[in-house]
Formats: structure tokens, C-alpha cells, sequence
């Protein structure tokens, strides 16, 4: 009967962890996580959030590759470049309306917004090229600055937007 008290207190005397000392380590490792986290948000706010655009001046090729009268759409730039007769310019293929991509209707003569139904003039006569003919749009669409570069190429800027008619001739 001795022995077996012996064994029970050698027993007793290491039962691993107690209650305190749980709550103390889950306590620690709490506040450690919590540091953690506020370190990498830290950091996130820290560390510069820089959002590289593509410029807004596009290349649009050469002059000669578009044919008198015509409307050709450059969706990755949002740009229609026009070849009129006075010469060309480029309007913004953006809708005023609520910022759809246009899309020319070569069988209307039109620029038409296919969310809402916005349709714009390019090359009837007696109408300004890019004028709201009808739909909710509350402007016509933006006639962005075109002009000749040095070496013969078509420049656009799309964040300078200019008066209707002026156009670039070649």
C-alpha cells in the first residue's frame, strides 16, 4: 500500500499543464497573433500602392492604312479614329451616358451604346461627328486631341479632350 501511494504521488506530481498556465499560453499566443496581423496590415499600409496606367497617348499607325470615309474602333485604347473627307480625328468610344463601349453601325451610319441605347452621329452632313442623336446620354462623345508626330504616325491623347472640328489632314 505504501508503493502504490508513492507511485500515485510521483504521478500526481507532474500531470503537465494546470488551468493557469493554459490560459496564460493561450493568452501569449493570442496577443502574438494579433501582433502578427497588425504587423503585415502595418506594412500593407506602409508600402507605397502604386497603380501603373498605360499612358494616355496611343499610336494609331500610319494615315494611309485607313480609307477615306471610314470608322475604325481600337478597343484596347477606346478610341475611334474617323477619315473624313476634311481630314481625320479621333473621338472617344466611351458612352457620356453611364461609360459603356460604343460600337459603329456601318449599316445606320451610327455609333450606337448597346447598355442603353445612346446613338451618336460620325459622318452625316450638316451634324457635328460624334453628336447625341438620341438616347439617354447627356453629351455627345468627346473629341480627343489627334495630331501628326515626327515621323508620320497618328498620335492620340485620350485625357485632352478638344473642340469638335478640328481635324488633322495629311
Amino acid at each position: 500500500m505504501a508503493e502504490e501511494k508513492k507511485e500515485r504521488i510521483q504521478t500526481d506530481a507532474n500531470p503537465g499543464i494546470d488551468r493557469r498556465e493554459f490560459f496564460v499560453r493561450m493568452g501569449l499566443g493570442s496577443m502574438g497573433i494579433a501582433a502578427a496581423g497588425t504587423a503585415v496590415f502595418g506594412y500593407q499600409f506602409l508600402s507605397p500602392n502604386v497603380l501603373y496606367e498605360p499612358s494616355p497617348v496611343v499610336n494609331m499607325g500610319r494615315p494611309e492604312s485607313y480609307q477615306l470615309d471610314s470608322v475604325t474602333l481600337d478597343v484596347d485604347a477606346r478610341i475611334f479614329v474617323i477619315h473624313a473627307k476634311e481630314g481625320f480625328f479621333a473621338l472617344s468610344a466611351v458612352c457620356t451616358h453611364l461609360g459603356c463601349l460604343t460600337a459603329w453601325k456601318p449599316d445606320l451610319g451610327i455609333i450606337a451604346c448597346p447598355c442603353h441605347g445612346s446613338k451618336f452621329d460620325v459622318l452625316q452632313a450638316g451634324k457635328t461627328p460624334g453628336e447625341k442623336i438620341e438616347g439617354p446620354a447627356p453629351r455627345p462623345l468627346p473629341w480627343l486631341r489627334m495630331w501628326l508626330s515626327d515621323d508620320g504616325e497618328l498620335m492620340v491623347d485620350r485625357s485632352e479632350d478638344i473642340r469638335p472640328l478640328q481635324f488633322v489632314r495629311v
